[in-house]
């Protein structure tokens, strides 16, 4: 009888991890799919817009997988809640690149002036 009772132990254990790891597989698609949103959204790299999703849950204090499921969401439902809203901006502009100015974008280059007509 004990060896009975130790096997359905096992095998309630077994049926617990497969639930977990199913939950892990479906949470797993959620945040490639957000990292998906994050690089079309941002124009960043993958590992860039990863370090933005663990930001956001961060800082707002929310799941990352809430975090994920509601930026999947969000190009179908054309909502996405202000906090996570806000964090995202946020993150992203201090992770963009500095805008470089130019040397022919400044107003100290002259321009040529435009050549006289052949009537003056």
């Amino acid at each position: 009888m004990p060896e009975q009772q130790d096997q359905t132990g096992r095998v309630d254990a077994l049926e617990e991890e497969n639930t977990q790891l199913r939950r892990a597989v479906v949470s797993h698609a959620v945040v490639d799919q957000a990292i998906g949103v994050v690089l079309a959204y941002g124009g960043v790299r993958p590992e860039v817009a990863w370090d933005v999703l663990r930001e956001i849950s961060q800082h707002t204090n929310i799941k990352l997988r809430t975090v994920a499921e509601r930026l999947v969401r969000w190009p179908s439902c054309l909502w996405l809640p202000a906090e996570i809203h806000r964090c995202l901006d946020t993150a992203l502009e201090s992770r963009r690149p500095a805008p470089q100015r130019s040397v022919l974008h400044t107003s100290a280059v002259r321009r040529p002036r435009p050549a006289p007509s052949r009537s003056e």
